[in-house]
């Protein structure tokens, strides 16, 4: 199979769409990716890239296709315009560095912004090639949730983008069960969509039984500590993280670790100072993934959190999978279908989104179990992932999808 993977980010960002690459490529399908110029999450393009672009020309033996975009900078207009940029120069350009071509296939990768398909339905167009979309954010849900816009026509005119885009995709993919009736809402045939959860990634498929400890976590082997990783942004509600770690102040023993970078970082370093936090919660900086098996052989329990918004009910972080396949407890502070999976693999402790004393609560019950216990509940959680979420069979089913619909296109 020929596929072409629109995306408007990837490698050397850091997202699921780079391991799905090499999937493919592990099934022998040959793969061409559509992609903009790398600037997430900081905002300016890689000083790396800007130094030597055609070093980043080739992932593996994948070619990648490069149009320029207005990198994301900071503010809500920035944001926009690089959205829009790369939804323009994709289509355009794209369509430039792509002819000649033919694939058997188009995959994009939907995460913010939704925008980001309207390449890939010129190309279905012009390439006779079916699309198939992977949905990890609703919009204009999300766009609501976060606060990045507020106007009711603003957010009614993405609505009709959106509904514009599902109904030309042959195959739509989501990433939650809860995203059905949205997307059925606005595709408007159930008949084409799919589950199809984030996986575990190679990196943590292993667990953390041999693995060495980061040394930025050993000035906290002694204590008992809450990590969280990844993003730091609006939508990880960073401020009620701190509610929780105020409410357990008085546990000497508790620690909570970020690693990570994010558009909310000044805000989250100003809190710790106005709260005084700073013995407590402590910033490690963004590193790369296949460091962070090594930042999670330091930590006791690894937290996911999001603001209490309806959107982010409906969704499943991508982290959970990636925490729960370590063996260590999971933290969730958030509700929905989040909550859900935690609770029924028996791998960790919930609380309510925005419920930082909650939060608290549920750290103090696993401070107060014993390590055997502990080690019970993250058992639990892996043999759960590696169950629920196995990459080898998410992606041979994605393939059975691609080829079905290559054969009775939509």
């Amino acid at each position: 199979m020929r596929l072409l993977v629109v995306s408007q980010y990837f490698w050397p960002e850091d997202f699921r769409v780079n391991d799905f690459v090499v999937g493919m490529r592990e099934r022998g399908h040959e793969v061409t990716v559509l992609t903009g110029l790398p600037n997430y999450p900081d905002g300016e393009v890689f000083p790396a890239f800007r130094a030597d672009p055609d070093a980043f020309a080739r992932f593996g033996d994948v070619e990648v296709l490069r149009v320029p975009l207005i990198p994301r900078g900071r503010g809500a207009v920035r944001l926009m315009l690089n959205y829009l940029s790369f939804a323009l120069t994709g289509t355009l350009l794209g369509a430039w560095k792509l002819r000649g071509r033919r694939f058997d296939a188009i995959f994009v990768f939907q995460g913010s912004p939704v925008t980001s398909a309207l390449p890939a339905l010129l190309f279905r167009r012009t390439k006779r090639a079916p699309v198939l979309m992977w949905i990890l954010d609703l919009w204009p849900e999300s766009l609501s949730a976060v606060g990045a816009v507020r106007s009711s026509r603003v957010l009614g005119a993405v609505g009709r983008i959106v509904r514009f885009i599902y109904r030309r995709c042959d195959r739509i993919l989501v990433q939650s069960r809860a995203f059905w009736p949205s997307v059925v809402r606005d595709g408007g045939d159930a008949e084409r969509i799919r589950y199809f959860p984030n996986w575990v990634e190679p990196v943590f498929q292993a667990g953390l039984e041999d693995v060495e400890t980061a040394p930025e976590t050993r000035p906290f082997a002694g204590t008992f500590n809450v990590m969280f990783a990844g993003n730091v942004g609006e939508a990880q509600d960073m401020p009620a993280v701190l509610d929780a770690a105020e409410a357990v102040r008085d546990l000497d023993a508790v620690r909570w670790l970020i690693v990570g970078e994010g558009r909310a970082m000044d805000l989250l370093r100003a809190e710790i100072a106005r709260r005084d936090l700073a013995d407590r919660v402590h910033l490690l900086g963004r590193h790369p993934v296949d460091r962070m098996p090594a930042f999670f052989a330091g930590a006791d329990a690894l937290l996911v959190s999001l603001r209490p918004e309806p959107i982010f009910a409906l969704t499943v972080p991508g982290k959970v999978q990636s925490y729960m396949v370590t063996g260590r407890p999971v933290l969730g502070m958030i509700d929905g279908e989040g909550a859900r999976v935690i609770s029924e693999s028996g791998g960790g402790l919930t609380a309510p989104a925005g419920d930082g004393a909650a939060l608290g609560a549920a750290v103090r019950r696993l401070v107060g179990m014993s390590p055997q216990e502990r080690r019970a509940m993250g058992d639990r959680g892996r043999a759960f992932a590696l169950r629920e979420f196995d990459r080898d069979a998410l992606f041979d089913q994605f393939v059975i999808w691609a080829e079905e619909t290559i054969a009775r296109p939509a």
